[in-house]
């Protein structure tokens, strides 16, 4: 079963822009790239640190803290597929954004 959350009004950036809020034990960091949403957690997997602030290129985000650049659209690292951070797919639903969550029953 998929769990939808609800993006708080406030969190939803303008095109561009990008949001971080909590959920649950979860920090999600929220992007609007070119009109379309790209939702991560905000932890790197390599060591912790926050993606939200990291300098955004397209659809790519680095890691503030060692440089670790990962693409949105997939969570992977850039030319791996050995190292991905979280990502969701999000829904758009008359006007409201929506994070879907897979939980671990659901997943394949």
């Amino acid at each position: 079963m998929n769990l939808r959350v609800r993006v708080p009004a406030g969190k939803l950036p303008q095109v561009g822009g990008r949001a971080l809020f909590e959920f649950d034990d979860k920090s999600i960091a929220l992007f609007n790239i070119d009109g379309e949403l790209f939702a991560i957690d905000d932890g790197c997997p390599h060591q912790g640190a926050s993606l939200c602030g990291g300098r955004l290129d397209g659809r790519v985000i680095q890691c503030c803290a060692h440089g670790l650049r990962f693409d949105l659209a997939s969570g992977y690292l850039l030319n791996s597929n050995k190292l991905k951070v979280a990502n969701y797919p999000v829904e758009v639903v008359d006007g409201q954004a929506f994070i879907v969550i897979v939980t671990e029953e659901a997943a394949p």
